[in-house]
């Protein structure tokens, strides 16, 4: 067969790039993927844990584990998705080997990131800034946050996957390692969780339903 008739190789992308120069001895393109992703596998522990002491252990630790285990990441799904499963992963394990109760302290809730995208902020009623109004949006976002703490751990991981981190079902499915038709249901119902908690709120602030 000529070169013509071969199809033509998709050059990989910039991580995968980095996992082989890792995997060839580069210490410093490890470093870059830590850099990419620190802030993202961190803003993810700490929304299932609730408990900003132990993220930044659980984070490394789960950056430990993605070096020791990167000869084994074959390119067949994207690194950030196999990384966010490692990450889920080691949560779960602190959690479980410490018993640690995931319910969100109000420490926790203080020291989150101010400027993190979240599906809070974006579905805030849009009014001006009155002292009314910031009020009403501070009490929408605490119930959100207390009946996320709420949710058994599987509701919690997929709606935080999908609404914080804008992650695809598909890719979903993958870090949770179920079907996608199950990452639906669980969203679904977590969606409507919140939903039946600040309807009332919405309803008595003339805002719409989230």
């Amino acid at each position: 067969m000529s070169s013509l008739d071969e199809p033509a190789a998709t050059p990989p992308d910039s991580d995968t790039l980095l996992v082989q120069r890792t995997v060839a001895g580069d210490q410093r393109a490890f470093e870059l993927l830590v850099i990419k992703y620190q802030r993202r596998v961190e803003r993810l522990i700490s929304r299932m844990v609730r408990d900003v002491d132990l993220v930044p252990d659980i984070a490394q630790e789960t950056f430990i584990r993605a070096y020791r285990a990167l000869h084994q990441f074959r390119g067949d799904a994207q690194f950030y998705t196999w990384l966010y499963r490692i990450a889920v992963n080691t949560a779960k394990k602190f959690l479980l080997e410490l018993k640690h109760d995931p319910t969100i302290s109000d420490n926790a809730l203080a020291s989150r990131d101010e400027d993190d995208e979240t599906f809070i902020s974006r579905n805030e009623p849009s009014t001006e800034e009155s002292p009314e109004s910031l009020l009403a949006a501070k009490e929408i976002s605490e119930v959100i946050n207390a009946v996320l703490a709420e949710l058994p751990d599987d509701l919690r991981q997929a709606i935080t996957l999908r609404e914080m981190e804008g992650l695809s079902y598909e890719d979903i499915a993958a870090i949770m390692g179920c079907p996608i038709g199950t990452v639906r249901s669980r969203i679904f119902r977590a969606r409507e969780a919140v939903s039946a908690k600040v309807r009332p709120l919405l309803e008595r602030q003339g805002g719409k339903r989230w």
